[in-house]
């Protein structure tokens, strides 16, 4: 019998796809779930006549491959993942290989890698981005793990990858134990950003600006001819223009109540434990949470009052705010897209990933949900600065927000005045008043810690490091609190 390149354990939408894919490369694929319907609905159907092979037992499976086996779990991320990992091992050889190609928590991975090497296996925690169409047509892949592993799978991930406009696929190796899947995490946490901002630029054109779906379906059309193409914008053009049975547009049909999965969650827990402020990303979640409230929404706009202002300007000032609704998006983005990759660079100094940051960006260029033009620009930004503190220190960047700066106050001038909620637009501009700041009032704050807790503080006057305590109402003793950093 001849046997397959690769398994895949897991035919829902991702796996079923993935499993395309593959075989569309030249590879044959042995394919398992759980559920052996599943599996021999998809050998009858989307697979019939092609290069795969239908397993009923994991035993079968593995029995099915060439070595070194192959073997990419594309199932439920947590517990279900160690049962698999589990159930695999006693049917497995040294050398051989499982690939975790859901959304798992990268710590779940570190843990897996060091199990798994320890039974004489390779482990890889994949990330792997692009919904439906990407598994079926080209994803962007993160892979982390066992670099032992990357040899093997390296030219069938190359293959199935999205390709950038010059050829290059967008896959590379990452780094040791739970990189990949740490880097996935972090483009759903990017993702959540540029998700809530797009959103609030739609709800101040719906709600402040009194803007058709069709209208707004041709201004984001526009956008994405220019610095804003991406794939997210590309698809809200798609949406404001779809139309319902009746014949009007479906979005004003869907209820404001948005769901997560957690990876925005994990995103938000990472910059904590690390100290990088991802406060647009955190708005992002928080604003998912609030949106989830619908009930208490409806009843709090009754009593507090919940009305728009609508715009009263002329057809050129209505024009002008337009314009800088595109620009403010743009200089948001980058401030989504500078703290997610100082989350990167923090996490891998952390944990000895040595992630490039250039090969990140490029990763994403294509094939992922995040994927925009102006990944290339972040790309060069690292490959001529590899140790580049915050893309906003970029040349390319800090001109663009020097020339954005401008259009962001105005919108979050107007979104306020207007009573529009727009959370992740003002921290943006928040962070980036308070990142260029020298002189922020943290000194007022540490003399109310040192004064009710005695944390002590340092001084402009002296060497850093050097801490002090005062005797603030002169009723207190000498005695000063540890320092320390959370």
């Amino acid at each position: 019998m001849n046997k397959a390149d690769i398994g895949l354990i897991g035919l829902a939408v991702m796996g079923e796809n993935l499993c395309l894919n593959f075989e569309s490369k030249g590879f044959s694929v042995a394919v398992f779930n759980r559920r052996s319907e599943i599996m021999e609905r998809f050998i009858e159907g989307r697979g019939k006549g092609k290069n795969f092979i239908g397993c009923t037992t994991l035993e079968e499976l593995v029995g099915s491959l060439k070595t070194p086996r192959k073997i990419m779990l594309m199932i439920k991320a947590g517990n279900p993942v160690d049962l698999m990992i589990d159930q695999l091992i006693p049917y497995l050889e040294a050398g051989d290989i499982i690939i975790d190609g859901g959304n798992s928590n990268f710590h779940d991975t570190m843990r897996r890698v060091k199990v798994v090497e320890g039974q004489g296996l390779l482990y890889v925690g994949a990330g792997v981005s692009g919904g439906e169409e990407g598994a079926l047509n080209g994803p962007s892949i993160m892979p982390g793990g066992s670099y032992g592993a990357w040899e093997s799978i390296k030219e069938m991930f190359f293959a199935i990858a999205a390709k950038t406009e010059e050829g290059a696929p967008c896959c590379n190796w990452v780094g040791s134990d739970g990189s990949g899947h740490f880097v996935k995490t972090i483009h759903n946490g990017i993702e959540y950003g540029d998700m809530q901002l797009i959103c609030e630029i739609y709800h101040i054109m719906r709600e402040h600006l009194g803007m058709s779906a069709i209208e707004m379906h041709e201004v984001f059309k526009g956008w994405n001819q220019g610095e804003l193409e991406s794939y997210l914008i590309e698809i809200t053009r798609d949406i404001l223009a779809f139309k319902d049975i009746d014949g009007s547009p479906l979005v004003d049909k869907i209820l404001d109540k948005a769901g997560q999965k957690g990876t925005g969650k994990w995103t938000l827990t990472a910059s904590l434990d690390h100290g990088i402020p991802l406060t647009l990303i955190g708005e992002a979640v928080w604003a998912r949470l609030l949106s989830a409230r619908k009930d208490e929404r409806v009843r709090a706009a009754k009593i507090l009052g919940g009305s728009i202002a609508k715009f009263s300007g002329t057809t050129k000032e209505r024009e002008a705010l337009i314009e800088d609704l595109k620009s403010a998006l743009f200089a948001a983005k980058i401030v989504s897209y500078a703290q997610g990759f100082m989350l990167i660079q923090s996490a891998s100094k952390a944990y000895s990933w040595n992630i490039d940051c250039g090969e990140v960006a490029l990763m994403w260029r294509g094939g992922c949900i995040i994927r925009s033009a102006f990944l290339t620009n972040i790309k060069e930004a690292f490959v001529t600065n590899p140790h580049l503190e915050n893309l906003l220190l970029d040349p390319f960047f800090r001109d663009i927000l020097k020339k954005t700066e401008g259009s962001l106050r105005r919108v979050c001038s107007a979104a306020v005045l207007s009573g529009t909620p727009t959370p992740a637009l003002s921290s943006a501009l928040a962070y980036f008043d308070g990142y260029r700041c020298e002189h922020l009032p943290s000194n007022l704050l540490q003399a109310q810690r040192d004064y009710f807790g005695a944390h002590t503080y340092q001084r402009v006057d002296k060497p850093s490091g050097e801490f002090f305590h005062t005797n603030w109402t002169g009723k207190g003793g000498d005695t000063s609190a540890g320092t320390y950093t959370v």
